[in-house]
């Protein structure tokens, strides 16, 4: 008989302690079989088993702690049993720990023959098999340092909410050395961002997938909706919910979407723990579906009467310059953005953005060197505007005074102008783009690095409700959405102002 049959079979003389099917026999579904077969039959000429890591990643309430609970059994106790076996299942904290430990502890206490071999000690949270002389340990990330040294059996229950920090996965990943045969499953929907653990070996799945990289002991199964799918089409929610319709409730997902598409505020959730798109819980500004909905290519900006927000970086980081303008009352967006073109790909892998690639687009403009050459960016604004009336370029202070200075040594004149960065002066400014953006009065070509800020710009309010963009809480880059905000600092004003500056100044000239 297969492995996995055993496996199935074992599964299947156990009782759901819980929810639509309490107290009736886990009758496990076709696509969960399969995940099993791919995982457990694959062998070695020896007849070892070959997959030594499994990755399942899908929207919520689709089943998963009644599978992993069921698969810990299975090495505790079940056909996948190894004499004193050290079993471990790791969440983020005790709550979440105890939720996989109760499920578990029910499904022996329901089973007659395993609550009599088995000792539960709820205290501890630990399961002991006499027979095999295995025990199941639940850990949590409160508990660091306290892993086990010979690990057979290892489950990371929502491995994303542990973000990029390796220190317990890496841990209890080494542990593993003194077993022939050791298993890892890690069982999560998917984290917020690129530099997740989780998103790692996600990535690592989907290269192996491919072929890529070739790596038999490695398997991942993710279900989820596609970006470039609608998340709030019914027809494809069942991509990242395998279970809709059976026992994960379609009503429920249903209601959670109306919600989220009257309430902006909740569709980052939705996306993340329904869509399972990896996307951070925590809204952003400008949700998703509010950017994109403004992805109209801007009209072109020669002879425009124009407004600019600049965001300058740290030498070695993105720059980013804003240009807005007024066409049939939409704000057309056009983006510019510089980086130093030395350690290009260093900082594509730190930050997880494809800044070469958006380089190779001309989406990114590259200094010359190892740190922004503000000359260059001096030079380059000048040649970006010397067709348009500028009515004020608005800029955060940081850093400002090294660009002024490459402005005087090569004789450019522009009429610059600071711009508060705390919540007196930022406040305005956010209204002025939101009700911009839900208008549909913005028109930016969908363009992917300003795409990337968007998604990474979080805010933060004060006690009188005035609020401003937050680089330390945001997840990511957000250059462009502060240049952005920057610009709109002004443009708030600028449909009101009454003579066009065609009349009072004329083009600028540079």
């Amino acid at each position: 008989m297969a492995e996995s049959n055993k496996i199935i079979q074992f599964i299947e003389s156990l009782r759901l302690p819980d929810g639509t099917f309490a107290g009736q026999p886990f009758a496990l579904r076709d696509w969960q079989k399969e995940i099993l077969r791919e995982v457990y039959d694959p062998s070695h000429p020896d007849g070892k088993r070959m997959v030594r890591e499994a990755v399942l990643s899908m929207a919520r309430k689709n089943g998963k702690t009644a599978v992993v609970s069921a698969i810990v059994l299975c090495h505790l106790c079940g056909p996948l049993a190894v004499r004193n076996g050290q079993l471990y299942s790791l969440s983020v904290d005790r709550e979440q720990a105890g939720i996989l430990f109760n499920y578990a502890k029910n499904m022996v206490y329901m089973d007659d023959e395993l609550s009599e071999r088995l000792t539960v000690i709820e205290s501890r949270k630990q399961i002991i098999d006499p027979v095999s002389g295995s025990t199941y340990y639940v850990l949590s990330g409160e508990k660091k340092g306290k892993m086990g040294k010979s690990s057979s059996f290892i489950a990371f229950d929502e491995l994303a909410e542990f973000g990029a920090d390796r220190t317990l996965y890496d841990a209890l990943l080494t542990s593993t050395g003194a077993h022939e045969e050791p298993m890892i499953w890690v069982f999560s929907t998917q984290a917020a961002d690129d530099n997740a653990v989780l998103s790692e070996l996600i990535d690592y799945g989907a290269k192996v997938k491919r072929g890529d990289i070739e790596d038999m002991t490695f398997k991942s199964f993710v279900y989820s909706i596609p970006e470039d799918k609608d998340v709030f089409d019914p027809e494809n929610w069942p991509l990242a919910n395998p279970a809709l319709g059976d026992f994960r409730s379609y009503a429920e997902m249903n209601d959670f979407a109306e919600k989220a598409v009257q309430m902006p505020s909740m569709e980052s959730a939705f996306r993340n723990l329904y869509a399972n798109q990896r996307i951070d819980k925590n809204t952003p500004f400008v949700s998703r579906t509010v950017f994109e909905s403004c992805a109209a290519e801007p009209a072109s900006m020669e002879r425009q009467e124009v407004t600019c927000g600049l965001d300058l970086s740290a030498r070695t980081d993105l720059c980013a310059f804003v240009v807005i303008y007024l066409v049939d009352n939409v704000w057309q967006v056009r983006c510019f953005f510089w980086t130093p073109e030395d350690g290009l790909k260093d900082r594509a892998m730190r930050d997880r953005s494809p800044y070469d690639v958006w380089v190779r687009q001309g989406l990114i403009e590259t200094t010359p060197g190892a740190t922004v050459d503000y000359e260059w960016v001096a030079v380059r604004i000048a040649e970006i505007l010397s067709d348009c009336p500028v009515e004020k370029i608005m800029y955060d202070r940081w850093r400002i005074d090294i660009l002024k200075k490459e402005l005087d040594r090569i004789g450019l004149d522009l009429p610059l102008e600071p711009y508060g960065q705390g919540f007196k002066d930022q406040s305005p400014a956010l209204e002025a783009m939101e009700a911009a953006f839900l208008n549909g009065k913005i028109a930016h070509g969908n363009n992917p690095v300003l795409k990337m800020c968007a998604a990474n710009a979080v805010i933060v309010q004060d006690a009188s409700g005035n609020r401003k963009l937050d680089k330390a809480k945001s997840t990511g880059r957000i250059d462009g959405m502060a240049a952005l905000s920057n610009a709109f600092g002004n443009a708030q004003y600028q449909e009101n102002e009454g003579p066009s500056v065609y009349e009072t100044r004329g083009v600028l000239v540079l």
